[in-house]
């Protein structure tokens, strides 16, 4: 390695892992990996989508005839390995109040037996998401289609999985679950999202739901909306309050298009439509329409929605 110090850098690289172990309070010297495995995540969740609908995501030569065997197989490995990581994010969660190796790796087994056992209504809910984007979508051909080419389709696939962890009390699984579907679609959909059957994320690039959004049955939305947050409340030494319900709760049956902005716990009632590049902070009642040219000539903010429901 000539021309280069490596062995100075090395040095320095060590020194500040050093630092940041022991400001984290983590051992200088862990026994081994200490976290779970993006990687190890993402091949279990390919396995997963394989199982749920194996004709069609499953391998190329896949079979009718073969299809049960290929899903036990299949979902015996997908499942060890939520295992693994599950025991990995305990013994992480656990790191400042050890407990007993037997006690994590029983918590682990029972959240992904749960995890197991909530797959079949996962795939349901999947049907009815492919569904509502067939049914949504004047351009889409086939069921096949919208399930193997759409990226709101898939985003669902990872967020029924991830959403299922979260509730498992398994929220770094979830997240890094999360993280690789927005990796792949651009659709950023916090895992404790609560969101209905039905959904149908149109385009989807850009579309943000935050950890506390509450979304109902047969909601569509476009490209670029946020469900996020208005504010963040602090605590008395400054530091932000996590778990607050703090993203909209939109009702059954809402249509938001694209680029429109929802910030803050409030409520989108059912069968409203909110219009493209809307800004809203506020309440909108059942049925009603807002539209950009509405709120733009709003007289005042408290009277916005006066001038902006049709």
């Amino acid at each position: 390695m000539s021309g280069f110090d490596v062995d100075r850098l090395v040095d320095a690289l060590r020194s500040v892992r050093g630092e940041w172990r022991d400001a984290q309070r983590r051992p200088r010297e862990p026994a081994g990996r200490e976290f779970p495995s993006r990687e190890a995540l993402a091949g279990a969740i390919e396995q997963l989508k394989g199982a749920l609908f194996p004709m069609r995501l499953g391998p190329s030569d896949l079979r009718h005839d073969g299809e049960d065997f290929y899903v036990a197989h299949t979902l015996d490995a997908a499942l060890h390995t939520l295992l693994e990581q599950a025991r990995l994010e305990l013994h992480y969660v656990g790191r400042h109040a050890p407990r007993a190796a037997a006690q994590i790796d029983g918590q682990a087994r029972e959240a992904v037996r749960a995890f197991g056992a909530a797959l079949p209504a996962i795939r349901r809910l999947l049907d009815s998401d492919v569904i509502a984007a067939y049914q949504g979508d004047p351009a889409a051909h086939s069921v096949d289609e919208v399930l193997l080419c759409y990226p709101g389709v898939l985003a669902m696939i990872y967020h029924r999985l991830a959403h299922q962890l979260y509730r498992l009390q398994l929220p770094l699984l979830a997240r890094i679950v999360a993280e690789l579907a927005h990796g792949q679609t651009g659709i950023d959909i916090h895992p404790g999202a609560q969101i209905g059957s039905g959904f149908f994320i149109d385009h989807g690039t850009g579309v943000v739901i935050g950890e506390t959004a509450v979304i109902g049955q047969r909601v569509r939305v476009y490209q670029a909306v946020t469900l996020g947050a208005k504010r963040f409340p602090v605590d008395g030494h400054g530091l932000l309050q996590k778990g607050l319900p703090r993203h909209p709760v939109v009702e059954d049956e809402v249509v938001i298009y694209a680029g429109a902005t929802i910030l803050g716990r409030v409520t989108i009632g059912r069968g409203a439509v909110i219009g493209g590049n809307v800004w809203l902070t506020t309440d909108v009642p059942p049925g009603a329409s807002v539209t950009q040219a509405g709120v733009q000539n709003a007289p005042a903010a408290g009277e916005v929605f006066a001038a902006a429901l049709q």
